[in-house]
């Protein structure tokens, strides 16, 4: 069942948006390419979150740097800066929002993961909210007004300038995604990770090393999520420390526990869910925080293997 809903969802998103474009309605493109995006990057914490257990609160922070990647990079190289960052290249400003990532959730990782519980959580967000501050204070990439970026990254055989071309390099980004997860979690090392999930001092008296397992799936998970804000920042064209503002792992949260967490689709449908609702509900109140806050009491107590479980008939944790 979950194997069925998984390919209707994808079979929607590659089919639906590009023909609504084609037919002159290019604003749905926008809104398919946007929850595309925050799909891998939901997809991503659905790593450490559904299948490893660890709630993140600072997950937004490895967007925000992925999308900073692309644009101090192009910001340099418009104002014809001759050092070593100043580049539209689109493969060096993937390496580097994959690195520089990847790299954060390396350090901070070394230090969240000694944490359990509330502890974890807080310091996630602290972390986050310290690059967050950072980026506030650097005056020359806009600070609190943000930077805009003229030109986006650029490929041999990619234009990003083109909506659709942007939207399936994003799509198929996803796809990759969910794949590379779903092989993570059905490895040797995913069920070592989900088995610390379930019962820690089991796994350690196995002779697993828990906390290098979970060190690792935070590194995969953040370089996923500098990604997917490479991929933001080309398609928003503005970057602002806003995008790793707590609250933005907040949503990220709201969008796996709503699709379905530990489940292949499950971000990817919360992320649906998520950009449709906003979308809609802003459109009739200022205040569609609260029927959003509503839903996720509902779906909590109500429908526990959230959107995936309902379709499936399966209310129940995977």
């Amino acid at each position: 069942m979950r194997s069925g809903l998984t390919v209707v969802v994808m079979v929607v998103l590659a089919v639906v948006p590009p023909l609504l474009y084609w037919y002159a309605n290019a604003f749905y493109l926008d809104l398919a390419s946007r929850l595309v995006i925050l799909g891998i990057a939901a997809v991503s914490l659905n790593l450490i979150l559904g299948y490893g257990g660890l709630v993140s609160f600072g997950h937004a922070a490895f967007v925000g740097l992925g999308a900073y990647a692309v644009g101090i990079p192009a910001y340099h190289w418009l104002y014809g800066g001759m050092d070593a960052i100043a580049t539209t290249n689109g493969w060096v400003q993937i390496a580097l929002a994959v690195g520089v990532s990847a790299l954060f959730a390396f350090l901070t990782g070394l230090v969240c993961l000694r944490t359990r519980g509330v502890y974890f959580i807080m310091i996630t967000m602290a972390f986050a909210q310290m690059i967050y501050y950072l980026i506030v204070s650097i005056e020359e990439y806009g600070g609190d007004d943000g930077l805009v970026i003229d030109t986006r990254s650029e490929f041999p055989l990619i234009n990003l300038d083109d909506p659709l071309q942007l939207y399936f390099l994003s799509y198929v980004s996803l796809v990759v995604a969910m794949l590379l997860v779903r092989m993570i979690v059905n490895s040797r090392f995913g069920m070592v990770l989900q088995g610390a999930k379930g019962n820690e001092e089991r796994m350690i008296s196995l002779g697993y090393n828990i906390y290098a397992y979970r060190l690792v799936a935070y590194v995969i998970s953040g370089a996923m999520a500098g990604y997917a804000g490479a991929l933001l920042g080309n398609f928003t064209t503005f970057i602002s420390p806003e995008m790793m503002d707590w609250s933005r792992s907040g949503e990220l949260m709201f969008m796996v526990i709503l699709g379905g967490f530990a489940t292949t689709v499950g971000p990817v449908l919360g992320a649906v869910a998520f950009i449709v609702l906003e979308e809609v509900l802003s459109s009739w109140t200022i205040y569609w925080h609260l029927p959003f806050g509503l839903m996720l009491i509902g779906v909590v107590l109500f429908a526990r293997g959230g959107l995936v479980g309902m379709f499936t008939n399966r209310g129940g944790r995977k």
